[in-house]
This record gives C-alpha cells, structure tokens and sequence, in this order.
C-alpha cells in the first residue's frame, strides 16, 4: 500500500476515511489534514454517483450507503465545473463529461463565446454515527482558450482561478490549495471538526 491507502479491513479505528478512488484527490486532501493534525486514511474505492441535479445530493447518497457497509466515519468529496455560457453545464455530470467529451470538447462547446466565466464547486459529506454534515466550496474563475499545464487533473488544464493568469494545472499542489474549491470545503469541514 502507498500513500495512506487502506483497505476496510486495515482501516485504523481513530482516524476518518477519505472515499475516492482518485490519488490526486487524496494527495490534495491529505495536504490540508496535516496543518490541522487530523489523520486522514484513503479507502481506495469508487463513491457511488447517482444522476442527480446538485453535488450534494450525490455525496449524501455515496456517504450514507458506503457508511452502512464500513461502519466508521468518513468524507465522500465530488466537484464540478460549471460554466457560465453553457447554463452551469456541465456541473453534477463534470465526471462523465471529461470522461467522454474530454478538454478538447470544452473548448470546442465555447468556440465564437464571449463570456468563459466558469466556477468549480465541491461539495463533501462528513458521516458517522450521529452525524451527516455538507460542506461546500467554490472557487470562481474562467475557462483558458487553450490547454495549458502539466500537474493537476481532470479540467484542470482549462481552468484560471479569479486573480490568476495560470491554470491550475500550472500550479503546484501548495499554490492551488490556496484557491482550490476542494480546499475550501475541506478546510470548512477541518474547522468544524477539530473546534468541536
């Protein structure tokens, strides 16, 4: 195992899980947990993503069902793009979206567009025996006219930050925190959970 990974069965008991099946995710949060001292475990495995409208809807449902099959305390995290010019799409379905229509499909969607103002959004679900909290963070920014960076991952080739001339996929893992949507509603839920 690498990275903090666990599987259910070697999960440490004083510690919350991390459900995602993505390591730049887990990379990204595990960099946060550690300025508040929380242990932070990866269990590898993929949320369960429901058709649904909102981000929140998706991770409530992921975190309750896989809540009821490990019994301990976790976070399930999901994000998405939403643009401006193409009516917040394409938001909840920013997975699939990159997935099937990739990068190159979003610029070419905003060929001849004036506006690219777009906005990340994550919304992360913490669950345990007593509790189901919702956390949210955005970062707002604008669609680049090219493909640009090498770090990062899904759009994040594509997406300014507002102040910034880069792409997150420009940054280092450090320089995106400080804008990043994920951070925001990481740092939102470290807040809670280490002042209660």
């Amino acid at each position: 195992m690498k990275n903090g990974e666990r599987t259910i069965s070697s999960a440490l008991k004083n510690s919350i899980l991390l459900v995602t099946s993505n390591e730049n995710k887990y990379k990204e949060i595990a960099e946060i947990a550690k300025d508040y001292k929380v242990e932070l475990e990866w269990l590898k495995i993929p949320k369960l993503e429901i058709q649904a409208d909102t981000l929140e809807e998706v991770v409530r449902y992921s975190a309750i069902v896989i809540f009821q099959l490990v019994k301990r305390p976790l976070i399930v995290e999901d994000s998405g793009l939403f643009i401006k010019s193409l009516n917040d799409f394409p938001g909840p379905y920013t997975n699939y979206v990159r997935r099937k229509l990739g990068l190159e499909g979003i610029l070419k969607l905003l060929e001849g567009k004036n506006d690219r103002s777009a906005y990340f959004k994550t919304s992360l679900c913490y669950i345990d025996e007593a509790r189901q909290l919702l956390f949210n963070g955005t970062v707002n920014g604008r669609i680049s006219d090219t493909i640009r960076g090498e770090k990062g991952f899904g759009f994040d080739p594509i997406f300014i930050p507002e102040g910034e001339s880069r792409t997150f996929a420009e940054m280092s893992t450090e320089e995106k925190n400080r804008y990043s949507h994920r951070s925001k509603a990481f740092k939102a839920f470290l807040e809670y959970y280490t002042n209660q």
